[in-house]
Order: C-alpha cells, then structure tokens, then sequence
C-alpha cells in the first residue's frame, strides 16, 4: 500500500494509520460488538447537535477537501459525516464483525475508517488521483461508475477501491464474512489529532484481535514513510 507523492504536496498534514490482520475469522458474531455500537450512539447522540454536525473540526475540514478535488460536499459527504448523521437518526444495522468495528471506532474518534479485502486486491493499492478511466463498481451494484481525472481515489491494477477518498466503498474488494486478511485505515487531516490516531490505531487492533482472533500489526504512513507492504 502507498499514498502518491501528489497527495502529499497537495495535503502534506495527511496521515493514515493502517492496520494489516491476517489469518481472521470475520463469520462469528458476537453480541458484545453491538453492545458497543449502541453506547457509542447513545453518546453521540447525546453530544452531538444534528444541526452542528458539519461545525466539528475534522469533518469541517474533510468538506474543504472534498471541494478542493471537486467534489460538492453537500453530494458527497465525507464517511464519518454520512455515519454520524445516520447515527443521529437511527441505529446501524449489523454488517460484519470488521466493518461493524472499524464504524464503531470511526463514530468514536470522529475519524474515516475503512478497510478491504487483501486477497481481492490486484496489484498494489494506492491512495492517488484518478485518471479518470478507472472501473468502479460501487457496493451493491453492478454498473460502473468510474470517478472523474482528479478525484482522489484508492485504486488497485484493475480500477477504482473506493471513490472521493473516503465517500464510497467499491463492491470488488469489500469485507465479507469469507475475508481471511484484511487491510484497515484510520485517517487524519488534522496535526493535532496525530496522538489520537495512534489511540484509535491501538484500539481497532486489539478489537481485531478479540473478535477475529487476527495476527495484526499497525503502521502509520505520511509524507516521510509512504508505504508499506500488504502481502
């Protein structure tokens, strides 16, 4: 996995934290992990105006990114954004244990997360700017949609992984209950949060760990180390 050089001369405080876990098992639920996701909505919503939502910090600045590679933010909405307002109207349904996890620390440090399925990876993923030409198949569907040249994407050898960098998860290399290795992201545009990145790193791993029984190991990627090896 590496992040472009462009990226970091157009958004030099950018860092992502990446966690690679092997040999998982993401087909047994466990209840605990709702019991989870419902206190972390209980207390947004408790701390949270529905109407102050795009005021917060690390979504304000996600907005004025978005517009920044064009895209409207009022269309395409940042994922923590879309997940904390889905959160104020109702609760998340169950996915699977990975991604029900990754929301969970998301809502929790107000902080994108994501993750993919390594094996369905072609090549090596990378966080850039799109040509334009990319296939993309959003989830659930299955028209392409490719992104516009210079929308900032995550993309492997045969397209598109995930469009406007955080705002939509393609359908080819999602997490399902079969996943065996995964890779997962945490990221942050803002230099004060570099220490809560680290914590909300941490703790997606050890959650991982428990409910997966997983092999994790983390690393933290910005302008000074780039990349790092999935497989």
């Amino acid at each position: 996995m590496k992040i472009a050089e462009k990226i970091f001369e157009k958004y030099p405080e950018f860092e992502v934290g990446v966690i690679i876990a092997r040999d998982l098992d993401n087909s047994k639920y466990n209840e605990e992990i709702q019991g989870l996701i419902r206190g972390i909505e209980k207390e947004t919503r408790e701390k949270i105006d529905p109407e102050e939502v795009t005021q917060n910090p690390t979504i304000a600045k996600w907005r004025e990114i978005y517009k920044s590679f064009g895209a409207k933010p009022s269309d395409y909405r940042n994922s923590v954004e879309a997940l904390i307002k889905r959160v104020l109207k109702t609760e998340l349904y169950k996915i699977n244990p990975l991604v029900d996890l990754y929301n969970y620390i998301s809502i929790k440090y107000i902080m994108t997360a994501g993750g993919e399925d390594i094996d369905k990876i072609e090549g090596d993923l990378i966080l850039d700017f799109a040509n334009g030409d990319e296939e993309f198949i959003p989830l659930g569907e299955e028209e392409n949609k490719s992104p516009w040249e210079g929308e900032v994407v995550y993309k492997d050898d045969k397209g598109a992984i995930c469009r406007c960098w955080n705002w939509r998860e393609g359908d080819r290399t999602k997490l399902t209950e079969d996943t065996k290795n995964a890779v997962l992201v945490i990221e942050n545009i803002i230099p004060e949060d570099n220490e809560k990145l680290k914590e909300a790193l941490e703790e997606l791993k050890s959650l991982i760990e428990k409910y997966c029984g997983a092999k994790c190991e983390t690393h933290i990627l910005n302008k000074e180390n780039s990349e790092v090896d999935l497989k």
